[in-house]
């Protein structure tokens, strides 16, 4: 399949720049693959779309404010952005605008006393830096970093009051262990009531977590999209969780992914075994043509043209409908991206 098959233009107005004052305010586009039938609701409205036994699964992962800036020796500065901490002082970064600097110190802007040497260049901007503190990255985040927001939302690099309202609404309501750079963002739509509204409507809840990393950085740049390569990602499924997809599946009610990690860690598991509670790694890159394992319905955002995760939507409902469903969400003018409006596919 060419990755241009994918490709859509979007007005520049509709990429959403910050979230709606309310969770589940947002706009929800309900189609069902049945019929091809689409109707236009609020997301507040899901627990009347859901049937009374579906299982939801959710992904807990927590974002750390994860983007920082670096000042050289020569004054300039350096965008970067934390990934993983190998060891207790090395972390390994992306980082922007560091040119030919060779190995030479770099200080943190929002805290002097903090500094970085480059240890070792990667390939597309990746670096590994030693650190001159044992405090766990973390910690050190919170106090200096920022929440690490998609280049299509813009905010000032330098400083922005918007980081603090960003802190708390790209990040779900649930989410528990920190690791992950980026959200899932499916779940922004969901607020401590909505999911009080769903338990009290018989609809059952269970948590996973994927720590979204790299690759969700990396576009699609090959011409066929096959050729992709996916950047591994850590993910967990807890004892409480395996138990209730084990009895999702086996009582036959439906298995509702909500966003594309949860549904890339659940497709990741074998068809024709039990689900176990496990730490493990995936590649899995869903695309078309595809047949679901376990995955019986999808919530998910409006995605970057060109990106796995539209691939993932088109292979749920076809490439000829994928592109039909957001050709009518720019019409109808939909919210799209991170911060946008939601899509319930069944």
């Amino acid at each position: 399949m060419r990755t241009e098959e994918l490709d859509f233009d979007l007005p520049p107005e509709l990429i959403a720049q910050e979230p709606l004052p309310q969770r589940p305010a947002s706009r929800l586009m309900h189609y069902r693959r049945s019929d091809r039938w689409v109707e236009h609701r609020r997301f507040s409205d899901l627990p009347r779309l859901l049937r009374p036994g579906d299982l939801l699964v959710f992904n807990d992962a927590r974002v750390i404010p994860a983007q920082f800036i670096l000042r050289k020796t020569t004054g300039g500065l350096v965008e970067a952005m934390f990934l993983s901490q190998p060891r207790q002082t090395r972390w390994h970064v992306l980082m922007r605008n560091l040119g030919n600097y060779g190995s030479g110190q770099l200080r943190f802007l929002a805290d002097p006393t903090l500094f970085a040497n480059t240890i070792r260049f990667g390939e597309g901007g990746e670096y590994e830096i030693e650190v001159n503190t044992e405090e766990p990255a973390v910690d050190v985040l919170q106090r200096v970093g920022r929440m690490p927001l998609p280049p299509y939302i813009k905010r000032d690099k330098l400083g922005d009051a918007r980081d603090a309202s960003d802190r708390q609404r790209y990040q779900t309501v649930f989410a528990r262990e920190p690791g992950a750079v980026a959200a899932p963002t499916a779940a922004l739509h969901f607020s401590e009531a909505l999911l009080a509204e769903l338990r009290d409507a018989g609809i059952e809840s269970a948590f996973v977590t994927l720590n979204v990393g790299l690759g969700t950085f990396k576009p699609v740049t090959a011409e066929l999209l096959e050729d992709h390569a996916m950047h591994a990602e850590s993910y967990t499924i807890p004892p409480a969780a395996a138990d209730a997809l084990n009895r999702a599946r086996q009582e036959g009610r439906r298995i509702v992914a909500v966003g594309t990690t949860s549904a890339r860690v659940l497709e990741s598991q074998p068809v024709s075994e039990a689900f176990v509670s496990k730490s493990a790694g995936t590649r899995t890159f869903i695309r078309p043509p595809y047949e679901w394992k376990h995955v019986g319905a999808l919530i998910t955002n409006f995605h970057l043209p060109r990106s796995t995760l539209i691939a993932l939507v088109a292979a749920m409902v076809g490439l000829d409908e994928q592109r039909r469903l957001y050709r009518l969400a720019i019409e109808d003018r939909y919210r799209f991206f991170s911060y946008g409006d939601a899509m319930f596919i069944e």
